[in-house]
């Protein structure tokens, strides 16, 4: 844990992370198909583990011990190992059809859960630990897409207020805020690479609990979006009440 850090801070943001868990978990629970929807409690006791393997790893400071090595450790144990996971997803036949059934408003709802990841951020940046770039004082606007979320879920899907185009457009434009501010934030890292935040760097993300921002939240956030643009090309759209 970071040492001077608010309890708050650290408590909001374990809330926030079982808040994101929850609301993946309805994605899953609430699909039509039930060889989808049947799937639902194992991913969550995989989830669960993965997100006590990187609280293990986070508490022992294995991220925060060597900032000289690259890619940083965060990199290699808890992105990468996410990312590829995501990418097999989408690679095998199997992965595409259980993506092809999550319910494109559950999916769309799952992203409120950046509203109190942008508020932790600024919070972080005010104790010194995360460069003000990160925060919407700076040049992440992510906060946005949590915003709009509950707006484009309710007027855009349930109520049938936007065309498949306009949705595609914000699943891009959400997207590419994510991008952004994953770019910044890893090259605000302390790493051989650092290209930001030399004054204020972003070391948050290398304990406990912080590190499943980048190891669990932010892959969530990635594949939710992945899987809608994929379903709006694809004409694959499954709506279904988020109540």
């Amino acid at each position: 844990m970071i040492i001077g850090l608010p309890l708050f801070v650290v408590v909001l943001f374990v809330l926030t992370t079982l808040f994101t868990l929850f609301l993946f978990y309805r994605v899953i629970k609430r699909s039509l198909q039930f060889n989808v929807s049947s799937k639902a409690n194992l991913l969550l006791i995989v989830l669960s583990l993965w997100i006590i393997v990187q609280a293990i790893l986070g508490l022992n400071f294995v991220f925060s011990s060597d900032t000289t090595v690259f890619p940083p450790k965060i990199a290699i144990m808890g992105v990468f190992p996410a990312i590829l996971s995501i990418m097999l997803v989408f690679l095998t036949r199997g992965g595409r059809k259980f993506i092809d059934g999550l319910p494109i408003l559950n999916l769309t709802y799952l992203h409120v859960g950046r509203i109190p990841v942008e508020i932790i951020l600024y919070l972080l940046f005010i104790n010194g630990t995360v460069p003000e770039l990160m925060t919407f004082e700076g040049r992440n606007f992510d906060i946005l897409a949590g915003i709009s979320a509950p707006l484009v879920a309710y007027f855009g899907i349930s109520k049938k207020k936007m065309a498949k185009g306009s949705l595609l457009a914000w699943n891009v434009i959400c997207l590419c805020l994510l991008i952004n501010i994953v770019a910044n934030a890893f090259l605000s890292v302390p790493s051989p690479i650092q290209k930001f935040g030399f004054d204020q760097p972003n070391i948050a993300v290398l304990y406990f609990p912080f590190s499943l921002l980048p190891a669990f939240i932010v892959p969530v956030m990635f594949f939710s979006h992945l899987v809608s643009i994929r379903q709006l090309l694809m004409n694959k759209v499954r709506v279904f009440d988020a109540n």
